[in-house]
């Protein structure tokens, strides 16, 4: 099976709690031995996870980062088991999806899987080609959302989005150039928002897919937001209204 390298205490912390048998081993720095790191050695002792004590530089070259917080776990790839359509067949309430295009840089995919989680999103889904797969950064940034958030790639997007509008699935767009603004739209029923990449955003196609398409209003000198953040913004306007329509 294939491998994977976690780090930061989130990432490992939320697979010693969702799958701890995939752990194969957890490095962490000798040098560090505050509060946390002994809280984490003791949550990762309960969960029988193997122990290695290394230096940063290890660590450095295990992860490829430094920004490890003295923790790196080497894990089995938790393949997905099911498909884009066993998921959303599965889902009885009102189905909130998040569609990312052209998202390539990992930390902005893993700060919106991290937004995704927290809103309840259903599925996260982007196109294989000029789109960042989950990586060590991801999963970092992401805070264990990586492993909770089922994240699918598809071949042709466009596609998927014509498949998701059969199970009549709205799908909103934004985009600077819309003329209605993202707080003019009903977000209660079953919906996919699609965001593209900061500065190019949406590709054509893709926007041509869209049954609507919504603007943030931006009342600054800033032209756009950073796609995790106009993602946030996005989705709890959904979570906002869909607390409104249930009381």
């Amino acid at each position: 099976m294939s491998k994977q390298i976690l780090f930061g205490f989130h990432a490992v912390t939320v697979r010693l709690k969702s799958a701890p048998k995939s752990v194969i081993e957890i490095h962490v720095e000798t040098s560090r031995r505050d509060q946390r790191m002994r809280q984490f050695v003791e949550r990762a002792k309960d969960a029988g996870a193997k122990l290695i004590d290394s230096d940063d530089e290890r660590l450095q070259k295990l992860c490829g980062s430094h920004r490890h917080q003295g923790v790196v776990a080497r894990c089995e790839l938790i393949a997905i088991s099911h498909s884009l359509d066993d998921t959303l067949d599965a889902i009885e309430s009102p189905l909130l999806l998040l569609v990312l295009d052209g998202i390539t840089d990992p930390h902005n995919l893993g700060a919106c899987l991290r937004v995704a989680d927290g809103a309840g999103v259903h599925a996260v889904i982007a196109p294989k080609d000029h789109a960042v797969g989950i990586n060590a950064t991801v999963a970092k940034v992401a805070s264990g959302a990586a492993d909770t958030v089922p994240y699918f790639m598809v071949t042709n997007l466009a596609r998927t989005l014509k498949e998701l509008k059969e199970r009549d699935i709205r799908i909103i767009g934004t985009s600077d150039d819309a003329q209605q603004s993202l707080y003019d739209v009903d977000l209660t029923g079953p919906v996919a928002l699609v965001l593209g990449a900061e500065g190019s955003g949406m590709r054509q196609l893709t926007s041509k897919n869209c049954d609507e398409l919504v603007r943030l209003p931006m009342a600054g000198a800033v032209e756009s937001l950073n796609v995790s953040v106009a993602s946030g913004v996005c989705l709890y306007e959904a979570v906002r209204q869909r607390l409104k329509a249930a009381t």
